[in-house]
């Protein structure tokens, strides 16, 4: 009995297997059919889809193969979502003209939108630049007098003694005993009086000879004339400023003898003072001698002084890389010393009319200045241009574009390196105008990825 059950056991099991593995076969075939038909389904689908050398029916033009524009060196054989970024594929075409013409690109008006390209117009304008530097209030070095001692003598009395003294024209400086004058006064005096009591012609000119000496002994013609009116010997002499001012020098002292041509003092006038001024000499072009400037200090708050530049010192200073400008300013009530601190405003001289272009409009690499333009059309070109001044978001071209051109300011740095790989592919592997049709293979890195799919992925 037990070899029997044994043997009905196993004929059961046997019976079993056999049903499952038909049930399995079964059902492997099916998925298998069910498969086959879902892909003969999306390859008919994707037989109508567009391919390289069909024509857009939203622009009417034959295009060449589909690229994302964050990836231009990724190429597609049919449009879908790019693999790279969330968003479609923008279709290249045969005749944009980006293909042909070197460093020109065009970008369907969709991209450009997603891309924030925003183009302005190339004007003709002038720049009002604003130049500021600051300085320090100087003597003018123009307005000094040095007083000196015409002859010999003993100074006897000092009216200014200390310097940085304040003075006036005309006021008396110190008192001299000149003898080298008492002799030539005496003959002038007696040849005066021989010359009033006679008529001989010979004697006409003695008494101009006694005064031509006084001359040659230092005297002034003031002082002569003093002589003159009052008929008698001066033996001392008043030295006054020539010019108002404070004393910048002092070297004459109570006492001491004085030699002919001893500087006794140095005056500084300060009826005009110089502000020195640094400039970067990145921005000295712009100020020239004669240009107005208007000067503030901290330590007189709301005066404004008015003067001009009256030179440009021909020389760089190495540490601050600064050029100095040295302004002349009206200091008619003395509150300008020097010392004390300005800020200068320049006002540059007028400009004439130049082409102006927003200054974000301007790609600078370091070793050339590029400004993309707008042809029209979906359309853009990279061109090198020659900048000049910038001055309140607006920089001077000097060469590469003309007036009424348009250039793009915003989302540029994209289209220039679009279209500088585009130059550089048309240097190396040039982009036929065509594709054949029928499967023909498109030069280049044509990647046969499905939609959603990576370039170069396996299935």
């Amino acid at each position: 009995m037990k070899t029997k059950y044994l043997v009905l056991a196993l004929i059961a099991a046997a019976v079993i297997g056999a049903v499952g593995y038909g049930a399995y076969r079964a059902g492997m075939s099916h998925g298998m059919q069910t498969s086959v038909g879902t892909t003969v389904t999306a390859t008919q689908s994707t037989t109508g889809a567009q391919k390289p050398g069909d024509v857009d029916p939203a622009t009417g033009k034959r295009v060449l193969y589909w690229h994302d524009p964050m990836a231009p060196g990724q190429k597609f054989d049919k449009p879908g979502k790019s693999p790279f970024m969330d968003m479609q594929l923008v279709p290249m075409y045969a005749d944009s003209g980006s293909a042909s013409d070197e460093g020109t690109v065009a970008i369907s008006s969709r991209v450009q939108q997603n891309l924030g390209v925003r183009v302005a117009e190339v004007k003709l304008g002038t720049l009002t630049s604003t130049v500021e530097a600051v300085g320090s209030v100087a003597y003018n070095d123009r307005d000094v007098a040095v007083v000196q001692a015409r002859s010999n003598g003993f100074l006897e009395r000092l009216y200014v003694r200390a310097p940085l003294d304040p003075v006036r024209k005309g006021q008396p400086l110190a008192e001299l005993y000149v003898p080298d004058w008492v002799a030539a006064q005496e003959e002038y005096l007696t040849a005066k009086r021989i010359g009033a009591h006679s008529t001989a012609r010979s004697l006409a000119g003695l008494e101009e000879g006694a005064r031509q000496r006084m001359r040659l002994a230092g005297m002034s013609d003031a002082q002569i004339a003093a002589v003159d009116a009052s008929g008698k010997v001066h033996t001392r002499v008043t030295i006054t400023a020539p010019i108002g001012g404070v004393v910048g020098e002092l070297t004459a002292r109570e006492g001491m003898t004085v030699m002919a041509g001893a500087p006794l003092f140095r005056l500084n006038g300060l009826s005009t003072v110089w502000v020195n001024a640094e400039l970067p000499e990145s921005l000295a072009a712009q100020v020239h001698p004669g240009n107005p400037v208007e000067a503030r200090t901290p330590s007189l708050p709301g005066a404004v002084f008015n003067g001009k530049v009256s030179a440009i010192v021909p020389e760089v200073n190495a540490a601050t890389r600064t050029i100095k400008a040295r302004i002349e300013l009206a200091n008619p009530t003395g509150q300008l010393v020097p010392g004390m601190f300005a800020t200068v405003n320049f006002t540059p001289q007028a400009r004439k009319e130049v082409l102006l272009v927003p200054s974000e409009a301007v790609i600078q690499t370091g070793k050339r200045s590029v400004v993309v333009t707008a042809l029209g059309d979906g359309r853009f070109a990279s061109v090198d241009v020659e900048l000049g001044l910038d001055s309140k978001g607006q920089t001077e071209i000097r060469k590469g574009l003309q007036a009424g051109q348009k250039v793009v300011v915003s989302g540029q740095f994209l289209v220039d390196s679009e279209a500088n790989l585009k130059a550089a592919a048309s240097r190396m592997d040039p982009m036929p105008a065509s594709v054949p049709l029928g499967g023909g293979a498109i030069k280049g890195p044509i990647t046969n990825a499905p939609e959603g799919a990576a370039a170069g992925s396996k299935p």
